[in-house]
């Protein structure tokens, strides 16, 4: 029983000591807390970020989501997940109607593609586009998507209209090798 016990304890120390995660929230510890140099860029790159979703996506979405990850474009970045859409809305405490439920119910692939512009401290997240299983939701059918499901869980989000950026920053850049984030002069 105590070498399980510490079998459980030595694998929750090598999670928690991931030095990817652990590189990628002291950047945004040091953004947060404004101790970047003005006129600074920091780099995040796609190991550190998947690290971090690793970490914070569960914390964010404790029931209903596994498996994140997010590959980086030029502009545009795409996350992927498991997902099961009625665990989120039950996670959240959202009543859901017998016939939704039987819509919503089981684990589904899931990729979300957003854009993103970024300048002058100001940001837009546009939504391209989400595919569950082997349907593509675009244009009207994800402006639906977003108001019916997206909103309601997450309020506060800003999707497809701007936003100032805080923490001093001036601007996010997504490249395939990194996401920058650059701190005002």
């Amino acid at each position: 029983m105590r070498r399980i016990a510490a079998l459980a304890l030595f694998s929750f120390s090598l999670h928690a000591a991931d030095p990817l995660y652990e590189r990628a929230q002291a950047k945004l510890d040091a953004i947060e807390a404004r101790k970047v140099p003005r006129g600074s860029t920091l780099r995040f790159t796609p190991a550190e970020i998947n690290a971090w979703a690793r970490v914070k996506v569960p914390e964010a979405v404790p029931e209903g989501m596994r498996d994140e990850r997010v590959e980086l474009g030029e502009n545009a970045a795409t996350g992927y997940a498991i997902a099961d859409f009625l665990k989120m809305r039950q996670d959240k405490g959202k009543d859901t109607g017998w016939l939704m439920a039987r819509l919503l119910e089981g684990e589904r692939p899931l990729s979300v593609t957003v854009r993103l512009d970024s300048a002058a401290g100001r940001c837009v997240v546009h939504l391209v586009q989400v595919q569950i299983s082997d349907v593509v939701a675009n244009g009207t059918v994800l402006d639906f998507l977003i108001k019916t499901f997206f909103l309601p869980l997450y309020p506060d989000a800003k999707i497809n209209e701007p936003f100032d950026l805080d923490y001093d920053i001036d601007s996010i850049a997504i490249h395939p090798a990194a996401v920058t984030v650059t701190i005002k002069k």
